[in-house]
């Protein structure tokens, strides 16, 4: 079967970053639903037309992977308001925060923290590989049609490089 949008993709993969790093690898295929919001547009756009034991080579600039780095998303916070255990690398669903924040931070990202103070936590609401330029070598290792409830949920919870806050229990990228 020929990947076409609507469908459902067993993917393992490499990632690295340009200079040949490598930044996450998949060894274990994992399912994900084209034409939802599990892959980036730029990955489900390549894919189109591929089938089981297929390889792609994707070489993609940050603006069609996970974009530029702004600094306008990262913010201060107090380091009261957070956890005693807080350690660099953890994250927070802005929607979340805890109580006594700036309320500057906007809800619908997530934040990571990526240095303690004393008197302050840095929080950045970029994604880690923002700013990155990464090759993805993909292996395609099976395709098959989504069900109407994979469609109707338009994830199959497994989004590429979606962060989730640590509450859930997911520090990982993928």
């Amino acid at each position: 079967m020929k990947i076409t949008p609507q469908c459902v993709v067993a993917l393992t993969w490499t990632l690295k970053d340009t200079l040949g790093d490598l930044l996450d690898e998949l060894d274990e295929p994992v399912e994900f639903l084209l034409g939802g919001n599990d892959l980036l547009a730029s990955i489900e756009e390549a894919l189109q037309g591929h089938e089981t034991g297929d390889t792609l080579a994707l070489h993609l600039e940050p603006e069609s992977a996970f974009g530029d780095y702004d600094e306008n998303r990262v913010f201060l916070e107090a380091r009261g308001i957070f956890p005693a255990e807080l350690e660099e690398g953890m994250t927070f669903d802005g929607a979340a925060m805890p109580a006594g924040n700036s309320g500057q931070l906007p809800p619908d990202q997530i934040y990571t923290v990526t240095e303690i103070y004393p008197e302050h936590v840095v929080l950045d609401g970029n994604h880690p590989l923002a700013g990155i330029a990464i090759r993805l070598a993909i292996k395609v290792q099976d395709v098959r049609e989504a069900t109407e409830q994979e469609v109707g949920q338009g994830s199959l919870g497994t989004g590429f490089f979606r962060l989730e806050p640590l509450a859930s229990g997911n520090d990982t990228v993928h």
